[in-house]
């Protein structure tokens, strides 16, 4: 393989705006603390574009169970009920679980 060849190959593949927000939105809704509580306000950035936005925000508002209230600086507080018994609910794996030892000193 050529040389210009192995440098095209090895060049990532830079992320779309719609990627970004989408993984930054999914970021929040799924972090720990949002979980707990139940909601989470997502701020618009100066960098995310008016299509995207817009898509983003569509496709949360289909979503049965999610509560969106558009605040006056651009952002979004969504919230959500528990998840039922029925709801499949992440597995945890004991290798996550923080465990405590007394110390050995």
């Amino acid at each position: 393989m050529s040389r210009q060849q192995k440098k095209k190959h090895q060049e990532p593949t830079p992320m779309s705006g719609m990627e970004r927000l989408t993984l930054r939105v999914s970021g929040m809704i799924n972090h720990p603390i949002a979980q707990d509580q139940r909601w989470v306000t997502i701020h618009r950035l100066d960098t995310d574009g008016d299509r995207e936005w817009e898509e983003v925000m569509g496709t949360i508002a289909e979503v049965d169970g999610i509560e969106m209230t558009f605040n006056d600086d651009e952002s979004v507080t969504l919230r959500w009920e528990a998840s039922s018994e029925d709801d499949p609910e992440a597995q945890t794996h004991d290798e996550f679980v923080a465990v405590e030892e007394e110390a050995p000193f």
